[in-house]
């Protein structure tokens, strides 16, 4: 079940300050995620690391950004927001992994 957590962070990858509002998983400079959830808002995992963005898809009428933990691998999928950066959509879509 998910679980709302308001949280301000600076992004480890580009450093911008991000103003979270209960649903931000990621920067909208760079699309740069944090591995800190097992089920979404929890922030029970261990892990910690890094999670790169690789790769877009659209699911039911929304766009999503799919995330791998640069520590341990894992990946998860993560609606965009209309405050991300179309540069790096647009970088991200065109990469070799782009998923539609």
């Amino acid at each position: 079940m998910f679980k709302k957590t308001k949280e301000d962070f600076t992004c480890e990858q580009c450093g911008e300050s991000v103003m979270g509002d209960g649903f931000t998983n990621h920067c909208p400079v760079c699309l740069w995620s944090k591995h800190v959830d097992i089920t979404p808002g929890d922030r029970l995992a261990t892990c910690g690391g890094i999670m790169e963005p690789i790769a877009l898809r659209k699911q039911r009428g929304e766009y999503q950004v799919l995330h791998v933990c640069v520590v341990c691998g894992y990946k998860k999928y993560n609606k965009l927001s209309e405050h991300d950066s179309q540069k790096e959509i647009v970088r991200i879509s065109s990469k070799p992994e782009h998923i539609s």
